[in-house]
């Protein structure tokens, strides 16, 4: 073992939430330490190669506004997107619709002239009136209409969100989203794959003066006393140093956590509550490649006829650079039924890859080829916690804290919801009281 390496704080996990927290501590003048076992950052907001197409390997659109657009801008940094237009749109029946031109009532009146029960829910909604709890999407959705377009647009957005089926999400949490988040948000495509965004700030933390180590696996969290004391860390190079820290900060989900810290260390209560309320989603993600586009709108569409299905995105119409002169790339997702809990990995994979070739008419193409096909589950989900079953940033060690999608705010979604855990944590640990 080497020289004992001494930080204000260890950030373990340099996903979307562990880059924006190093990088806003590192900002306020904190010596930091960012650790990630993969050789890049980004985690489930990063991106490779194969054969000359950018594959992300999980989040694909950057929000524009909101806490990530002000991260870059706090930052002093370029959050270099490209803006399809238009962003989000929605194939009913055949037909590409733009909410844009009317939002949910011009939608809903793609579908079915019998929608008012539904507007009439979600314009309550707007105004705070939700349902409770134990109501979940599928229940609420079933109460306004039978549509079976409407049930699957419904479960198709979920899906596309927050990687769960309607009747695993509360009808509570995705009306927050929806109503009080702000739906259909503008966001962008990155022509360098979504890795680039978490690079960007990862360079950030570095030109601070503090560290980013990749191909570094923490394999045990120290605790003395009710505190975090540091991490036990293998480096690429097959090296072991201890660290020693005055904060440490987890990217890499509260399961996982308890794993490196130990259950003795945070107290049977704690773990027992976190692992019985640990909720990880699920979905599928497929990458083509095609002469020809596979779709007919350069940002993402949403599908209303499709059971595991939800959405796609053309990549190469904003973002050509992600793919070889003369290809074009589609990233397309699925979530398998159930998303939450034990599913038939290989028969959900089968079914959706067919609902995309029954979807898609250039999937026939014999040059159209599927570049990778990977489902997200188990210790390397979707979402480490599912919408409405969020756990807690806190831990019973006051100065370890959680950042990322399992311990994001109740209703919130995407990248973006990362990047408000890091801003909470960042504020706690400097001490900034919020407004």
């Amino acid at each position: 073992m080497s020289a004992v390496e001494q930080v204000d704080v260890l950030v373990v996990g340099a996903g979307m939430g562990g880059v924006c927290v190093a990088a806003r501590l590192a900002q306020g003048g904190q010596k930091v330490l960012l650790v990630e076992r993969e050789d890049r950052v980004g985690g489930r907001a990063s991106s490779f190669d194969i054969d000359g197409f950018t594959i992300n390997t999980g989040a694909i659109a950057i929000e524009n506004g909101g806490v990530m657009e002000q991260t870059f801008a706090d930052l002093g940094a370029t959050l270099d997107l490209r803006y399809p237009d238009p962003a989000n749109v929605f194939r009913i029946k055949g037909r590409t619709v733009n909410p844009a031109k009317g939002g949910w009532s011009f939608l809903l009146d793609q579908i079915t002239k019998k929608g008012a029960k539904v507007l009439a829910g979600l314009g309550s909604a707007r105004k705070g009136e939700l349902p409770e709890e134990q109501v979940t999407l599928a229940d609420w959705i079933g109460g306004a209409t039978s549509n079976e377009t409407v049930h699957r647009l419904f479960r198709n957005l979920s899906a596309a969100i927050f990687a769960v089926n309607s009747d695993e999400i509360p009808a509570k949490a995705f009306l927050t989203y929806f109503t009080q988040k702000g739906a259909f948000r503008n966001f962008g495509f990155h022509p360098g794959g979504t890795v680039a965004v978490c690079e960007a700030i990862a360079e950030f933390v570095v030109q601070e003066g503090s560290q980013v180590w990749t191909g570094a696996t923490v394999t045990a969290i120290s605790a003395e006393r009710g505190r975090a004391t540091g991490a036990t860390i293998r480096r690429a190079d097959g090296t072991t140093v201890e660290v020693r820290a005055g904060a440490v900060v987890s990217n890499v989900g509260p399961v996982a956590t308890i794993d490196l810290v130990g259950e003795e260390a945070l107290g049977e209560g704690y773990v027992t509550a976190t692992r019985a309320a640990s909720r990880p989603s699920a979905n599928i993600i497929i990458h083509v490649a095609s002469r020809e586009p596979l779709l007919d709108t350069p940002g993402l569409i949403v599908f209303s006829g499709t059971e595991r299905l939800c959405n796609a995105g053309n990549m190469t119409a904003t973002c050509p650079e992600l793919a070889p002169e003369g290809w074009h790339l589609t990233v397309v997702y699925a979530v398998p039924r159930p998303a939450i809990g034990e599913f038939d990995v290989d028969g959900e994979l089968e079914r959706s890859l067919q609902e995309l070739r029954d979807e898609l008419p250039g999937m026939a193409h014999p040059e159209t080829r599927i570049l990778d096909a990977r489902v997200m589950h188990g210790d390397w989900p979707a979402q480490r916690a599912a919408s409405g079953y969020e756990l807690p940033r806190s831990t019973p060690l006051d100065n370890l804290l959680h950042v990322g999608d399992g311990v994001r705010d109740y209703g919130d979604g995407g990248t973006q919801s990362c990047a408000v855990t890091a801003k909470h944590v960042a504020d706690e640990l400097l001490g900034v009281t919020a407004p």
